[in-house]
């Protein structure tokens, strides 16, 4: 067990969450345009055919409206003076499972979608929250 740790010996855990709650909320609209951008082009292209352009374009933004402000608000608030690792994982797993989850609320009694289909959609949903990530980690960098 041990050696495995060995693995992450140059990996910084010091790093914490350590801004101030005031910058978080200017951060929050930049951020969540960005958000939208990065991830409502994904969603028109990998949601299934059965939804239209306007259901996509309304995942885009609805579904980042419900996830985001938790995401770099709450979280961090929680997360504050700890590990932005912990907070990482916590975040980026919160996020798209419950976007997943609220896809699903939101479609499961329209009969749009058949089991393949809602497979497709949630793949599509974490990829969009996964490039969302990796585009905000580049400009956090």
């Amino acid at each position: 067990m041990f050696d495995l740790l060995l693995l992450f010996e140059d990996v910084d855990f010091i790093q914490t969450q350590t801004l101030p709650l005031r910058d978080l909320w200017l951060f929050l609209p930049v951020g969540y345009m960005l958000t939208i951008v990065v991830e409502t082009p994904i969603l028109v292209a990998g949601l299934p055919t059965t939804l239209s352009l306007r259901q996509k374009l309304l995942c885009g933004v609805w579904l980042s409206a419900c996830t985001y402000p938790i995401v770099v608000l709450v979280l961090p608030t929680i997360f504050f003076g700890r590990s932005r690792v912990v907070y990482l994982f916590v975040a980026e797993t919160f996020a798209p499972v419950a976007e997943c989850f609220l896809f699903w609320l939101a479609f499961r009694n329209k009969n749009l979608l058949n089991a393949g289909q809602w497979a497709h959609s949630f793949i599509a949903i974490v990829f969009a929250n996964l490039a969302s990530f990796g585009v905000g980690e580049i400009f956090n960098y």
